[in-house]
């Protein structure tokens, strides 16, 4: 049997706990904004200290997609920021991440011998998308 990745997630203030909990069942590293900065921080703060702990960001805020995006011209903050983005109602948000965790396990994977390590993957009520 395969040894499963442990991966360090940072949940944004909006992602309910139900999410953590199915992130730590199978072993991975969770850390919430409210255990680290104020639970109102702006996005640069938000998206700093997730990169700093070098952990993957999970939020429903778009504002993550302008600023720290795949693709950008000009000097681009945050440039080793990986995210999880929820595009779906917060009640089915436990049940998606569980059934994207393969995939977002096997981006971080790949990413790891990649030129850019990030990953971003976007999780719907009906699509889970890699954003490459």
């Amino acid at each position: 049997m395969a040894m499963r990745l442990r991966l360090k997630f940072f949940l944004d203030n909006c992602v309910p706990d139900s999410v953590a909990r199915v992130l730590r069942e199978v072993g991975h590293n969770v850390v919430l904004l409210r255990e680290v900065i104020p639970k109102d921080s702006p996005d640069q703060l938000v998206a700093a200290v997730s990169e700093l702990q070098e952990a993957i960001l999970v939020s429903y805020d778009k504002d993550f997609r302008t600023l720290a995006p795949r693709i950008g011209i000009g000097r681009q903050r945050f440039r080793r920021l990986s995210r999880v983005g929820f595009r779906c109602d917060e009640p089915q948000a436990a049940s998606r991440i569980e059934a994207a965790l393969s995939l977002i396990e096997h981006e971080w994977q790949a990413a790891q011998v990649a030129r850019d390590k990030r990953i971003i993957i976007e999780i719907g009520a009906t699509y889970i998308r890699t954003i490459r």
